[in-house]
């Protein structure tokens, strides 16, 4: 009955958001398009939020994803938008896979600092790496779409509308996760991890997983945001963009899956509208959005959405 109703919630979103390929003009469905990837990052930290754990370094998984999309279509000649997506999630998972058990034995400022680190080392390394680029990164063509070249306004449309489908998917997906087993494990961890070792579940497994999920995530919304922007470079794996997930994932707690993409969404529109009407305080102007949302919902925005329920029963 719970999955029934998740996938119900996840067609009237895909409607919902899909509308936004008619209605919208090209620059906000871009800013959208936009918006929705980086969610996806941030719903992977989102996961390990439950588990107590903040990761800094999602940078590492978005660049990697970009990265890999990007040198598959200049030097392998893939343009296909399925098959790049394919080929970041498998990179990203495979080192997820490596990291994971490695940092799922550390906590608090550990685990964030190590995994920032990481992401670090990554920028560092493409930064120095002329031959692809360096400092100025790549550029990417347009995707096609199972053979289909579209261009202007359709490939506009087309790529938004893969963005949320990949978006409605995921979420939903992980919404059952995190109302699976396992997902509740990762809540009890939050609140007594001794406790939870102590009834035989493995607390180091549980927060791999979270990782790994997380890892999955930011490689496709690497990828989805590359092919939107037509360009990468080493800024993607900086701190500063890590940094830029983690306030999302805060603004939107861990208590919802659709409030992470509402403050992914959100945070893009005061961002830009922020630059183009305070051109030299636009991160001052950002800041005390962030500061007073977070003051006013110290639980995140999901948390409008668990009160509600609490009021309904």
């Amino acid at each position: 009955m719970m999955r029934f109703s998740v996938f119900t919630y996840a067609a009237v979103g895909f409607v919902v958001l899909a509308a936004g390929a008619i209605v919208l003009p090209d620059w906000a469905m871009f800013l959208f398009a936009m918006a929705l990837a980086k969610g996806l990052v941030c719903l992977g930290i989102v996961g390990m939020m439950r588990g107590g754990v903040v990761s800094f370094g999602q940078g590492l998984y978005y660049c990697l994803g970009a990265y890999t999309a990007t040198l598959a279509a200049n030097f392998l000649g893939v343009s296909d938008i399925f098959l790049l997506t394919l080929l970041s999630a498998a990179v990203c998972l495979v080192v997820g896979l490596v990291f994971g058990p490695l940092l799922s034995s550390y906590r608090g400022i550990f685990f964030a600092m190590l995994s920032l680190a990481l992401s670090m080392v990554l920028y560092g390394s493409l930064s120095k790496m002329s031959f692809i680029g360096g400092t100025d990164g790549l550029n990417i063509g347009a995707p096609t779409f199972l053979g289909w070249a579209p261009e202007g306004r359709p490939l506009q449309t087309a790529l938004y509308l893969y963005v949320v489908t990949i978006v409605v998917i995921s979420g939903a997906l992980m919404r059952v996760y995190f109302d699976s087993e396992q997902g509740l494990i990762t809540l009890a961890t939050r609140d007594n991890e001794l406790r939870v070792e102590y009834l035989g579940a493995s607390v180091r497994n549980v927060m791999a997983y979270n990782y790994v999920f997380g890892a999955l995530l930011g490689g496709i919304g690497g990828t989805i945001a590359v092919l939107a922007l037509g360009h990468v470079d080493p800024e993607f794996a900086f701190w500063t963009t890590s940094g830029e997930f983690v306030f999302v994932a805060i603004l939107a707690g861990y208590l919802s899956v659709p409030a992470v993409f509402v403050a992914a969404i959100i945070l893009e529109l005061v961002r830009s509208f922020s630059n183009l009407y305070f051109p030299n305080t636009w991160q001052l102007a950002l800041g005390i959005f962030l500061l007073i949302v977070i003051v006013a919902l110290p639980g995140g925005l999901g948390s409008l959405v668990s009160r509600r329920k609490g009021q309904d029963t």
